[in-house]
């Protein structure tokens, strides 16, 4: 991250919080690590479309929510993970994701649902928390750890 440490936006539509995730991506350089907390339907994935397309690794349409599948691998030579814990319970299903593999490499690592990691990440890291105000405003809070 290369500005600030703490900031706070409001955006007021999925529109306006893609174009953030695009800005912020312009903010970030691999490795790092990129925690995103908040409820359901929040924007987590919106904000990783954005992040994702932001960094040229793939278009937003291409960009969807691992909550199947856990961890989705986007780009060839510069590599972003978008991880979402949100079906994982406990440390032992935790360790089968390879998510220590996956932080060992020089990538950008997108986690939902990054408060179940929070102080398990090795180095510095950003955390990301998404909350509802209104029908489709939310406040996104930026601070790097």
């Amino acid at each position: 991250m290369k500005a600030k440490t703490h900031f706070e936006v409001v955006t007021h539509s999925p529109a306006e919080t893609l174009e953030f995730g695009r800005q912020l991506a312009g903010e970030i350089q691999a490795p790092c690590v990129v925690l995103l907390e908040g409820d359901l339907g929040s924007g987590k994935t919106t904000l990783t479309k954005g992040l994702i397309s932001g960094l040229g690794l793939a278009r937003e349409d291409e960009v969807t929510s691992p909550s199947f599948t856990l961890v989705h691998e986007y780009g060839r030579e510069q590599k972003a993970y978008h991880v979402d814990l949100y079906r994982i319970e406990g440390a032992r299903e935790l360790a089968t994701l390879g998510l220590d593999e996956v932080f060992s490499q020089p990538a950008i690592v997108i986690i939902e649902w990054g408060e179940r990691l929070e102080g398990k990440i090795p180095g510095p890291y950003l955390k990301i928390k998404m909350e509802y105000l209104a029908s489709e405003d939310r406040k996104i809070t930026v601070e790097y750890r």
